[in-house]
């Protein structure tokens, strides 16, 4: 039959075509090849060419498949007169038949083909005999035997291997088809993840920054025409801002260095944020900011954490203090920042910018603490790991 099996199958199939070649040279052709040693010379000669012809034609119908001397249909029909031949010189050939039946499924093209030839050959066995001494009873019961069990193992070994295979090409048609939706999923889910991403740069970054320019601006012009020293700062705070703000949109479309900070120290980074925070809205701030070493990725999410908390001072807490305070702990290196607002109920906020903070925290390992009850103010504490950096 030509059947294609699976990649994997190929090495035990091999190995067993292998042993059935072994077992039929010893079984099948090798005994009557002995038988033949004590006859005249014509028989002795003609069966042995007739057993050599078929063990030479198997042996290159196996190793070179696509020749194109000895096609498989041709060496079925080799085969059949071949044992036809061989029954006429022994006087009967159902051992040889029987032991050669295997050939024509492992061969033959289809289930239909090796039908015609095993049937083919089991009459040329039988006519053989026949010919030759009569009809042997022996011959005709074993060599019809043969082939009715031949046939019907054949055609149930055929409709095993036709299932499995379909059974296969369902499954990794399955397979393919899961590989495919979770690699959907997959882009999906990078495709939120990014979208989320860049919804947290945005709120910490370019939203905060919108928010101080319009808080700048209506200070500005309430105190243009009476205090035009402060007005004049509060638009140099607006610039700097607004510059700010383009490395930030810069950085989020791909054309500046992704972190959007200048390197440096993180004390100094905080420093001028809680300068600016309290040039801008006039609270009174408490730092205490020892000079601690830590990569960028650790000192852009303290400085995001940062300007979130003193966003939402800014925007909810009606604090007249902030303190802020930077340590080495034993985990890593925790930022404490606390005012005397008003507070909040920690467990019913919904707001973006906790959770975006949390997340931000969490990507590198770290932790938030937010603390906080109405009128007792809050205390945001984060927490990073600092990777063995001194």
């Amino acid at each position: 039959m030509d059947q294609r099996p699976p990649s994997d199958d190929r090495s035990w199939l091999r190995a067993l075509h292998r042993g059935y070649a072994a077992i039929w040279v010893l079984l099948g052709l090798c005994p009557p090849a002995l038988a033949v040693l004590d006859q005249p010379s014509a028989t002795k000669y003609w069966s042995l060419g007739l057993l050599a012809t078929l063990g030479v034609g198997y042996g290159i119908v196996r190793t070179v498949p696509g020749n194109p001397v000895l096609r498989p249909p041709a060496y079925l029909g080799l085969v059949a007169l071949g044992l036809g031949g061989m029954s006429y010189l022994l006087g009967g050939g159902a051992a040889l038949f029987i032991a050669t039946l295997p050939q024509f499924w492992i061969v033959s093209r289809s289930p239909r083909q090796a039908v015609a030839f095993s049937t083919a050959a089991a009459a040329l066995t039988v006519a053989g005999g026949a010919v030759r001494q009569g009809l042997w009873i022996g011959n005709v019961l074993f060599t019809a035997l043969g082939y009715v069990v031949g046939v019907g193992v054949g055609l149930l070994v055929h409709r095993v291997v036709e299932e499995s295979t379909a059974r296969t090409a369902l499954l990794r048609a399955e397979l393919a088809a899961a590989r495919q939706s979770l690699a959907e999923a997959y882009q999906r889910q990078g495709a939120a993840d990014e979208r989320e991403r860049l919804a947290r740069e945005i709120h910490d970054t370019l939203a905060q920054g919108f928010a101080s320019i319009v808080v700048l601006a209506e200070a500005a012009r309430t105190s243009v025409a009476t205090v035009p020293d402060r007005a004049v700062r509060q638009l140099l705070s607006i610039e700097q801002t607004a510059r700010e703000n383009l490395a930030e949109a810069r950085v989020l479309v791909g054309s500046a260095p992704q972190s959007g900070v200048a390197a440096g120290s993180i004390a100094q980074t905080l420093r001028r944020t809680l300068d600016r925070f309290a040039d801008e809205t006039g609270l009174r701030i408490d730092a205490d900011l020892p000079d601690l070493a830590c990569d960028q990725p650790t000192r852009v999410a303290l400085l995001r954490c940062t300007q979130e908390s003193l966003a939402n001072v800014r925007k909810h807490a009606g604090a007249s203090t902030v303190a802020v305070v930077l340590a080495r702990g034993a985990d890593g290196i925790d930022l404490e920042i606390t005012d005397d607002g008003r507070g909040f109920v920690v467990a019913t906020s919904r707001g973006f910018g906790l959770e975006g903070m949390r997340k931000r925290l969490a990507g590198l390992g770290g932790e938030l603490v937010v603390t906080s009850s109405p009128g007792e103010g809050t205390r945001v504490l984060a927490t990073l790991p600092t990777n063995g950096q001194g």
